[in-house]
């Protein structure tokens, strides 16, 4: 297994996901805040194909960093699909699922309220 960051890890979600035109994609450190992972990726995909698609291409360009996600989940429904890669947890989410959840308030301390 190569040796990778947990920033250059965020780097490689991110680059995933805008290849594929993920909306308002949110990084947060959640270190101090949470004993489950160090970084969170917050994104949104236009629909439940976009949101499956995003997921499966984030998976992909880990692997290709011999990276194996830990879990997957939400992939029947596509509304929200969690990628757990341990050290970043990546949440791919259709709109009104982000809005109601709100992910950014809860984890964010430098969100505006």
């Amino acid at each position: 297994m190569k040796s990778i960051t947990t920033e250059q890890l965020c780097n490689l979600v991110v680059e995933a996901l805008e290849e594929l035109k993920a909306k308002e994609i949110k990084v947060m450190d959640v270190r101090g805040k949470s004993s489950i992972t160090d970084m969170m990726v917050v994104a949104t995909g236009t629909s439940d194909r976009q949101v499956k698609a995003l997921a499966d291409k984030v998976i992909e360009k880990v692997k290709q960093h011999d990276i194996q996600p830990l879990g997957v989940e939400g992939e029947q429904t596509g509304e929200w699909i969690v990628v757990d890669l341990v050290d970043v947890v990546v949440h791919i989410m259709l709109p009104e699922v982000r809005a109601f959840y709100n992910l950014e308030k809860l984890w964010d301390t430098n969100a505006p309220e």
